[in-house]
């Protein structure tokens, strides 16, 4: 009994460590075994253009380029002139820097080249290391990929590199430098060491319980005592303790139980996530001639709409990729909400409607020295009341009300409304009340996209919302289950999508879709 006791905890402890460290994912990359060699750099002339190669033919290449029998010191810059080895005619002086693996970024061995960043110097050295026996040019993403495959990161961390290289705003790199830093990794490992463990209790209880005559209840005993034996089992009788830690973890029940209100929050919270990687949307509304063409162009720092005097001079929707105050937005100009003089007119008032469902904010202006008119009245009572009124429990949409043309207002500003919502005052043709603007906005697209600088990792794909859900529905089918093997098959499936999740099992039609919005040489 103690043979196969060993055994199951032998097995037990393995798979924590097997979700806890860095390994080979399994995944081959493409071309594995050849040496690869790319411009890592911008195209373009520049000062300096970097160009490296990762497999094992590096360090051949690097001596036949600079014609040197050693190779210089491992993560040091080294001056070299680089000759064509097939002519010998000198083509740079350049510093080369030399990576064997497995420290480098790849794992394997790499080399980089940093030359004059001139097209013609840049052409000269890729031809001349398209020559060398064993070399080739990489493929989109090859670099990271071999990184992946090779233990150096995991799929999330590949998706916050992936996330940093295209991002444009500060909030999209602070998000994804959390992401590369593992963060989300992290967290996904310590709840999937969780599921090993209780795990690992189940299955117990599941093959020694009758020879053991262990108790009822073994999910639910703490670390004090062995699978339900109230006495003790002192350290001799084991064959080594350390082998039972991830089996004595106390109140496995528990952690599990506290494991399904994580992942329920951070589902709640996904779409966060995937507005501040792709774009909150933000809808500018309001009737005619209220300032909303002004606001966007404001707002853009471009003239992207018509501005004019003559009402209903917005009849479609036009958007702009925009950053507000840090946060990636998708700035939308609509028609004013009136009653269309016209079919074309109407057409756009209808668009404007539509945009207004689909928005994660929106800014909703009115003309602060008309607001008794009956277009600002009807627009009040049915748009600002209408998103007002809605809890944030019922709905992600927020509203900000900006009073515009203040500039026209007396000093003691706008007249007695009491039933006025709270609002900001504004004037888009001489800029004031901008500042409180933009910081107002900034508190609402942190609460729509969540604040990278604090709290958990962010699901910034639909991908992790995917695996999350699915560990989440795997749990629901944990403890309701009466047989022990249905329950440690469901801690068995949840666990899987966990591991799925930071790239192990992943499937090659996965991982070509995460590798191919790389640019080559990354």
């Amino acid at each position: 009994m103690w043979r196969g006791l060993w055994t199951l905890a032998a097995q037990a402890a393995r798979g924590p460590r097997r979700l806890c460290t860095r390994r080979s994912s399994g995944a081959a990359a493409p071309g594995s075994g050849a040496t690869i060699f790319a411009l890592s750099s911008g195209q373009g002339r520049c000062g300096i253009a970097v160009i490296r190669t990762s497999g094992p033919s590096s360090g051949h290449a690097l001596r036949i380029l600079t014609a040197a029998g050693d190779l210089p010191p491992a993560r040091h810059a080294s001056l070299r002139l680089l000759s064509d080895p097939r002519s010998g005619e000198p083509l740079d002086r350049a510093l080369v820097l030399w990576f064997p693996g497995p420290r480098s970024f790849t794992g394997e061995d790499c080399v980089e080249f940093h030359v004059h960043g001139g097209p013609a110097v840049v052409s000269g050295v890729l031809q001349a290391l398209g020559s060398v026996p064993g070399l080739r040019p990489a493929e989109a993403g090859e670099f990271t990929r071999r990184a992946f495959a090779n233990g150096k990161l995991n799929l999330t961390e590949v998706e916050g590199l992936a996330d940093l290289i295209h991002a444009e705003t500060e909030a999209q790199r602070r998000q994804a430098l959390r992401q590369l830093d593992g963060e989300l990794g992290h967290l996904c490992r310590g709840w999937a060491e969780t599921l090993t463990k209780a795990l690992a209790h189940v299955e117990a209880y599941i093959d020694f319980g009758e020879d053991d005559n262990l108790e009822e209840g073994v999910l639910e005993q703490g670390g004090s005592t062995w699978w339900g034996r109230k006495t003790p089992v002192s350290p001799q009788r084991l064959p080594s303790l350390s082998l039972f830690a991830c089996l004595l973890s106390p109140t496995a029940d528990i952690e599990v139980r506290a494991l399904e209100v994580a992942l329920g929050a951070h589902l709640r919270d996904a779409r966060r996530g995937q507005r501040l990687r792709s774009g909150a949307h933000v809808v500018v509304t309001g009737p005619p001639n209220a300032g909303k063409s002004s606001l966007v162009n404001l707002l853009s720092r471009k003239p992207v709409s018509i501005v004019s005097p003559e009402p209903g001079t917005t009849r479609d929707v036009l958007e702009t990729p925009v950053d507000l105050a840090g946060f990636p937005v998708l700035l939308s100009d609509t028609a004013g909400l009136r009653e269309g003089v016209g079919p074309v007119e109407q057409e756009g008032v209808r668009r404007a409607r539509e945009r207004l469902e689909q928005a994660d904010l929106i800014l909703a202006m009115l003309d602060a020295s008309d607001l008794a008119s009956p277009s600002s009245c009807n627009f009040l009572a049915t748009v600002v009341a209408s998103v007002g009124a809605r809890s944030p429990s019922d709905s992600s949409q927020r509203l900000l009300l900006v009073l515009n043309k203040s500039d026209l207002l007396s000093p003691e500003g706008p007249g007695p409304r009491p039933d006025l919502p709270p609002h900001l005052l504004l004037s888009c043709l001489t800029g004031e009340g901008l500042d409180g603007l933009l910081e107002a906005l900034r508190k609402e697209l942190a609460a729509v996209c969540g604040d990278p600088s604090t709290g958990s990792p962010l699901l910034t794909r639909a991908r992790h919302q995917h695996h999350l859900q699915g560990c989440l529905d795997a749990l629901s089918h944990y403890k309701p289950s009466k047989d022990l093997a249905l329950a440690a098959e469901a801690l068995r499936v949840a666990r899987g999508h966990l591991t799925r999740l930071t790239g192990g099992g992943g499937t090659e039609e996965i991982l070509d879709i995460i590798f191919r919005d790389f640019c080559v040489g990354k």
